[in-house]
């Protein structure tokens, strides 16, 4: 297998709806380990897995009403402080590549997660997309508009979706 290029998987992960920041959403956290224990396997240094994080910005900027605002730099410590957030969200796989040896990178990018998972793809060009899928039914679809069943259709490589087993979906199926 000498020569052979590294295949490079991006992975798209989320925040915890519910638990918020750092914690990752149960569908990431099924991607990442269904990407581990299917692909990769033993075989770590064949593969080099790429964590893509998208925030989405506030409507209003306002998520945070207990925040007084008297100065430009206020601002600047609120964005700032939504980085972090983001960072510590990729620490988590960023640490479990490194426990099992497998190559990563972890980036963050601002917007609707749709529209720059897509843009990421076809700027990185991985060999393979993996994306959870919080299985939602078809009500919430109409509100929610997966970001799976858009890269399956838009994004330039193949797109694998994984949806969560029936014993990790929560009762509210919003609930990640």
């Amino acid at each position: 297998m000498e020569g052979e290029a590294i295949t490079r998987i991006m992975v798209g992960v989320n925040e915890s709806t519910i638990k918020g920041y750092p914690h990752a959403s149960i569908s990431s956290k099924g991607a990442f380990e269904w990407t581990l224990k299917k692909i990769v396997r033993n075989n770590t240094s064949g593969f080099k897995l790429l964590f893509l994080h998208v925030q989405v910005p506030d409507e209003d900027g306002f998520e945070d009403m207990d925040s007084i605002f008297a100065s430009p730099e206020d601002f600047k410590v609120l964005k700032h402080r939504d980085k972090i957030r983001g960072l510590h969200l990729l620490e988590y796989f960023v640490n479990r590549c490194h426990e099992i040896g497998v190559p990563c990178e972890a980036w963050i990018k601002q917007g609707d997660p749709k529209e720059v998972v897509c843009h990421e793809v076809k700027r990185v060009q991985p060999d393979l997309l993996v994306v959870g899928c919080r299985g939602l039914g078809p009500f919430q679809r109409v509100f929610v508009g997966t970001v799976s069943e858009f890269c399956v259709k838009h994004a330039e490589c193949p797109v694998v979706t994984i949806k969560r087993s029936a014993a990790e979906t929560p009762q509210d199926p919003i609930d990640d």
